[in-house]
């Protein structure tokens, strides 16, 4: 998994899989891009700023296992 930000569109990027999407659903700014067989490739985060999942340029991650 990768996470992007794009600063300009101030958009927080889940990339999940390396491929390519086919479809999507966006509600309520938050769009779930997926792949051939069914499966969630991406999720995309509009305005990250305003949702504070970016604090003064940073992306702040916790990393958790064992659930």
């Amino acid at each position: 998994m990768r996470i992007r930000y794009d600063p300009e569109a101030d958009v927080l990027t889940l990339l999940l899989r390396e491929e390519p999407p086919v479809d999507a659903l966006e509600e309520a700014g938050i769009i779930v891009s997926y792949g051939e067989d069914g499966e969630p490739v991406s999720v995309e985060f509009l305005n990250a700023r305003k949702r504070t999942l970016i604090k003064d340029n940073r992306i702040e991650i916790t990393l958790e296992s064992g659930f």
